[in-house]
């Protein structure tokens, strides 16, 4: 990049918020897992969609890539530019305010910088709920949500963050700005344009806002740990739960004896809630009768579908409870690197997925520690594998290719997907041929190259 470029962008968005040292750069071009190590001209920090559009009409007038970057907390690398240096990282962390709530409509307009927590803050402060759940709501931020179409753990009753999306505004890769920052629950007049944006991962435009959904906020949850003796008794359990419960059933998370192992491990201040067991479900009732839920599980008991559990007394102890849950990547990271999986398969067909995959691995990579978890309300497992011992992890992560094609092609086999809420990034670009058909990339690179004809956004991510 010149300097004439550099000195252009820092007039459009001021010389404080051009990042040209590499002190300055280094946190923006390393992904959060410690994976992937990029490099980057220079970081630019607009503050408001016109700067934003200003920057993108620059980088392309200089043919320049552009790496679009929210809270940077990807897992498969997707805001992490290369090691060219030839890019131009543009962070939305300015972008970061809660423009209007719209109680009587419930929605929620923000920009795309806001992190999740502030937004989940802003629709509590109005007596309502933004249902999107994150272990990283903290940091990471709603344009990344978007981006991804994010998951999480509520899915099972609100859906992804594509369900939970009306309207949009979002820089073109030639600059221009649309906006579609309409809070419209039926429009049908029609390409439903903001689909196209929703889990692009920043390859066919910036998303600089966004209205989103609201729904009344509950004002009582009850949160269950169960143990469970296989995933098997856990679907049973989840059908159980629907239909007692059906839409006050919010939440359904399946963690193996493994995951809490690690979390009781490596994370201070936890404590095992009840009995050891193979398996462990986290469930969570919303405006539900205390009553009900009680006897519900006293049946559940005397049939031996559980085996013990604990029901949370008050709101710290269900807190306890799901951070058991939500430090499972975390105490991870602490062991070292795995080899990760984000897939997803019908409920139904999760024990079949969890036995063959386990089999498969067993004969193929003796010794390796499987460390499942996930959703398995709506189908979603983390399959993270690594081996105890530091030096033998190293020499497994080097058979990483072969590891993948044996989980992904279990999950393939049985309908599933190898991306059910983390996205492609650098991670899966090539994995994702193997598994969609032609017309399906097809299609993908046709969309690309109508809307980002030069390919000068995000490069190398997704396709």
């Amino acid at each position: 990049m010149s300097n004439s470029l550099i000195d252009k962008l820092a007039a459009l968005v001021g010389p404080a918020q051009v990042l040209t040292e590499p002190a300055d750069i280094a946190p923006f071009v390393t992904d959060w897992r410690g994976r992937y190590r990029g490099a980057a001209q220079c970081v630019v920090r607009p503050g408001n969609t016109a700067e934003v559009a200003a920057v993108v009409k620059a980088c392309v007038e200089a043919g320049v890539a552009i790496v679009p970057q929210g809270g940077n907390t990807s897992l498969c690398g997707a805001a992490t530019p290369d090691g060219s240096g030839g890019a131009v990282v543009v962070s939305l962390s300015r972008l970061n305010r809660v423009l209007t709530v719209d109680r009587k409509n419930s929605t929620i307009s923000v920009e795309a910088g806001c992190t999740l927590a502030a937004v989940q803050e802003a629709a509590r402060a109005a007596d309502r709920l933004f249902p999107l759940a994150l272990a990283s709501e903290g940091t990471c931020q709603i344009g990344g949500n978007l981006s991804t179409n994010a998951g999480g753990v509520q899915v099972l009753r609100y859906g992804n963050t594509r369900e939970l999306t009306l309207g949009l505004e979002v820089v073109l890769a030639n600059g221009d700005i649309w906006n579609g920052m309409r809070g419209l629950r039926k429009d049908n007049t029609g390409y439903d344009l903001k689909q196209l944006f929703i889990g692009a991962e920043g390859t066919l435009g910036i998303i600089t806002g966004a209205v989103l959904k609201l729904f009344p906020l509950p004002k009582r949850q009850l949160t269950c740990w169960l143990n469970v003796a296989s995933p098997t008794a856990a679907v049973d359990l989840l059908n159980s739960a629907k239909t007692a419960f059906d839409a006050q059933l919010t939440a359904f998370e399946l963690v193996s004896e493994t995951s809490l192992g690690l979390v009781l491990k490596n994370i201070p201040d936890t404590v095992r809630p009840a009995d050891e067991s193979p398996w462990y479900v986290l469930a969570e009732f919303s405006e539900t009768d205390p009553a009900a839920v009680e006897a519900w599980l006293a049946d559940r008991l005397t049939v031996a579908e559980v085996s013990d559990g604990v029901m949370a007394q008050s709101e710290t102890q269900a807190k306890k409870l799901w951070a058991l849950r939500e430090n499972i990547s975390e105490a991870q990271k602490i062991e070292g690197i795995s080899i990760k999986h984000d897939v997803s398969v019908p409920v139904s067909r999760i024990p079949e997925f969890l036995a063959t995959a386990d089999a498969a691995l067993a004969k193929a990579f003796p010794g390796t520690r499987v460390v499942a978890f996930g959703h398995v309300g709506d189908g979603n497992l983390h399959y993270n594998l690594s081996k105890a011992d530091v030096h033998d992890n190293a020499d497994f992560l080097a058979s990483e290719p072969e590891v993948h094609r044996l989980v992904h092609d279990t999950v393939h086999a049985l309908n599933g997907s190898i991306s059910a809420e983390h996205g492609i990034g650098q991670l899966k670009r090539e994995e994702i041929l193997r598994y969609k058909s032609p017309v399906e990339m097809a299609l993908m690179r046709s969309l690309k190259q109508a809307l980002d004809p030069r390919g000068l956004m995000n490069p190398g991510k997704l396709l």
